[in-house]
């Protein structure tokens, strides 16, 4: 009986699982501390562009030209005398301007797709949106500065090279567009 005390320690002992070192444990890529905040940093990453842009231009031209010509002429004979008098004249004024402002204020999430060489991020998204019927779609793509990114968000006007689209269809995109009559016209320059 003795024996067999002996023998059933000794086949525990056997069967104990192999030491574990700290490096299976940690994997300095991958840790990230219970209170840290984790903003983007490698591909497959998410990070929220808080999209604000703000644009307003103006153009105005104005432009006046005159000019007048006058040309008389006597001729006479003896007796006999004739003149002609002949006067030109012509004037021009335009005047032109063009006025545009645009807002949009929206954000969207995009994914990191790629690492540039010096840290950047390259990131890319697309959100769509159906309100009764109407969709509208928001793109968006640019390069990002880690050091630019708080609390896993950025503003749009910190992306370098920043391409933001947005557009839509439905009822409302198809009301602001012009009539085919209009569009011929316009093409013809009678409008």
């Amino acid at each position: 009986m003795n024996g067999l005390l002996l023998f059933i320690p000794a086949g525990l002992l056997a069967a104990a699982p192999p030491p574990v070192s700290a490096d299976e444990v940690y994997r300095p890529g991958s840790f990230s501390a219970l209170a840290a905040d984790r903003n983007a940093a490698a591909v497959g990453d998410v990070v929220m562009v808080q999209v604000f842009e703000n644009a307003a231009a103006t153009n105005s031209a104005q432009r006046g030209s005159r000019k007048n010509t006058s040309v008389q002429a006597d001729v006479g004979a003896g007796k006999w005398s004739s003149g002609a008098h002949l006067g030109l004249g012509g004037g021009f004024d335009g005047t032109g301007q063009t006025a545009r402002s645009e807002k949009m204020v929206a954000q969207i999430s995009v994914t990191v797709d790629s690492v540039l060489p010096n840290g950047d991020l390259h990131v890319a998204g697309a959100q769509m949106l159906t309100i009764n019927g109407e969709k509208t779609f928001i793109r968006l793509r640019g390069r990002i500065r880690r050091e630019d990114i708080r609390d896993n968000a950025i503003a749009s006007s910190r992306i370098a090279d920043a391409e933001i689209s947005y557009d839509g269809s439905g009822f409302v995109s198809r009301s602001t567009k012009p009539g085919i009559v209009t569009r011929i016209f316009h093409f013809l320059g009678l409008a």
